[in-house]
């Protein structure tokens, strides 16, 4: 069994960035850290027209929280180097992983103090305690650029000051006892929880890109401690667990809600999360660029509309919610297959400018059938509404219901629906991926001349991808179609100020990971929160989302959850001494 705690070997120390005794160095970012922490609790502003009430003395309010939480973080960093002597622990160093939690305790209150100047009208409106908050994040950051650092590894100026060490050491320990293991597996899980229902829940744009940011440089930390590598550990050797418990947090997730408002974000998340897990098999697993996905899950969606006795729709029939899935799911199959037979000879650009084309094709197509321009089948741009919400087995999904004392809403109760639709579309995901066919995808996605000299039925395979990509899309849209009441064409564009749209599912694909369950999935989290969040940037949201993509391009291009594969391929040239980097290396991971 894979060892989880390590005592590693040392590398040699440079110069830390400033000057310091190691202990007084420590010393400093300790007191910075308990500073942030106490500055949290002082009035940051005269004006309580900033969001969260920041002129509270005494009890910290809005992106205060979040300053406490990273100046406690800090200071917890510099106790452990103290403590420890400032010796390595699992995979890296106390100090290393200060450095990052100092720059993100920065972040976080100087971004806030920002957004009071420019939302109040200056740097006026800013109290004593606001000043003291600042100071004390710049006094951490120098103790914390004060400590000793392992040798960096070449690479950019960011790289060599922020990276330490330059090698991650040799692991030897013996593993924790399997139920301890268990344990921590639900630990993991239940923090994770209470990470996304407090983002999910925050009131304003302002408070959740401060979430976001101690998230990040919370995460970067953990990596850097090497206790990020040791949870990936523990969670590869107990997969089921963590799947199975994952899907259990999530069904939680409507019982910690009083609103349904919350549970509306929720339920739209995991039909963006469903459908761009099927275009990581398109994409992620066949390497095929597809730029009109989304009109996949517009055939679903209108599918299911049409057969699921809508006062609007113009085949007067009215099938139970199983059939009508399974039919918006076969359409949009055949759909695939109608897409791909004629256009998967082209490669490439081409074969991403021909799905283009059937995306923007499909969306004037259901504009015209309006009975004027063409057939009245989909009522043109006023679309298919008065959807009738679902009842299954005298369930009646449209009326709230009493569990266990707490209420379930409407789109609750659409939640749990969405939440075993998603379980079957990653049964089928990861059944596929790791099948033969999955391996031929694989294959074909690496090097399709190699893999045709290898006997690869190229077509076929891809032609295939295309249909079973489809197919989930179109399982995801016929619950789309109940949830929403309506459909209509408007959202079914290539690219557009909300999701889902076929750039924000790439987007959610390569930035979460391509090739992997959870990478859509998070990725496709993450971006639909931001839509939903950042309501203030207005207009200015595509910029946003488009600096965004640079970053994780330049620094975390195999994505948030990578595969080992990609993150070798990405990272070749960084090979660590103590790693093999091989066939042997990613038989082991499973990549």
């Amino acid at each position: 069994m894979t060892d989880t705690l390590a005592t590693p070997t040392t590398s040699p120390a440079v110069r830390p960035a400033i000057p310091l005794p190691a202990t007084a160095a420590r010393a400093i970012t300790l007191t910075g850290g308990v500073l942030t922490a106490v500055s949290a609790f002082l009035s940051w502003t005269y004006s309580s027209d900033f969001p969260g009430d920041l002129t509270v003395t005494g009890y910290p309010g809005g992106l205060q929280w979040l300053t406490f939480a990273a100046g406690l973080l800090v200071a917890g960093g510099a106790a452990a180097g103290l403590a420890l002597g400032g010796k390595p622990v699992l995979r890296g160093r106390a100090d290393g992983a200060t450095v990052i939690l100092a720059l993100g305790a920065l972040a976080t209150t100087w971004y806030t103090l920002i957004a009071i100047a420019a939302e109040l009208g200056g740097l006026a409106n800013l109290t004593a305690g606001g000043w003291i908050a600042g100071i004390a994040t710049v006094i951490a950051l120098i103790g914390a650029l004060g400590l000793p650092r392992d040798s960096a590894p070449e690479g950019n100026a960011v790289q060599r000051v922020l990276r330490y060490p330059g090698s991650r050491p040799a692991v030897h320990a013996k593993s924790l006892p399997a139920p301890v293991e268990w344990l921590l597996v639900v630990v993991l899980l239940v923090v994770a929880l209470a990470l996304f229902t407090y983002g999910i829940d925050t009131s304003y744009g302002e408070l959740f890109v401060g979430f976001l940011i101690v998230v990040a440089f919370g995460i970067w930390a953990l990596n850097r401690s090497g206790i990020g590598t040791l949870i990936r550990d523990l969670i590869s050797r107990h997969r089921a667990l963590a799947a199975i418990g994952a899907f259990v947090a999530a069904a939680i997730f409507p019982f910690t809600q009083s609103n349904d408002a919350n549970a509306t974000l929720g339920v739209n998340i995991l039909i963006f999360g469903a459908t761009a897990l099927g275009l990581n098999v398109v994409v992620g697993l066949a390497g095929l660029l597809d730029l009109g996905y989304v009109a996949f899950l517009g055939v679903g969606a209108y599918t299911a509309a049409l057969v699921s006795g809508a006062a609007t729709s113009s085949i007067h029939v009215q099938f139970p919610f199983w059939a009508a899935a399974l039919t918006g799911a076969a359409v949009s199959g055949i759909a695939g297959v109608l897409l791909g037979a004629p256009t998967l000879r082209v490669r490439g650009d081409y074969l991403a400018i021909v799905t283009l084309g059937f995306g923007e094709i499909f969306r004037i197509v259901v504009q015209n059938l309006d009975g004027t321009s063409g057939p009245k089948i989909t009522n043109g741009p006023d679309g298919i509404v008065n959807i009738p919400d679902l009842n299954i087995l005298g369930f009646d999904m449209g009326k709230a219901h009493d569990i266990g004392g707490i209420t379930l809403g409407r789109f609750a109760n659409y939640f749990e629906l969405m939440l075993v639709i998603m379980a079957i579309i990653v049964l089928v995901f990861s059944r596929s991926a790791n099948s033969r066919i999955g391996r031929a995808w694989i294959a074909i996605r690496e090097d399709e001349i190699a893999a045709t000299a290898m006997g690869i039925n190229g077509f076929r395979f891809k032609l295939l991808a295309f249909a079973l990509g489809a197919t989930l899309a179109g399982l995801a849209g016929s619950v789309m179609a109940h949830v929403n009441f309506s459909v209509v064409p408007d959202p079914f564009v290539f690219a557009g100020s909300t999701p889902p749209n076929s750039a924000f599912l790439l987007a959610a694909v390569v930035i979460g990971g391509m090739g992997t369950v959870a990478g859509p999935i998070v990725g496709a989290s993450l971006f639909y929160l931001l839509q939903a969040k950042l309501t203030f940037l207005q207009s200015n949201q595509l910029l946003f989302f488009g600096l965004a993509l640079i970053l994780f391009m330049r620094f975390r291009p195999e994505g948030i959850i990578a595969s080992r594969r990609r993150q070798l391929e990405f990272h070749e040239t960084e090979a660590l001494p103590n790693e093999t980097v091989g066939p042997d290396a990613l038989s082991k991971t499973g990549a």
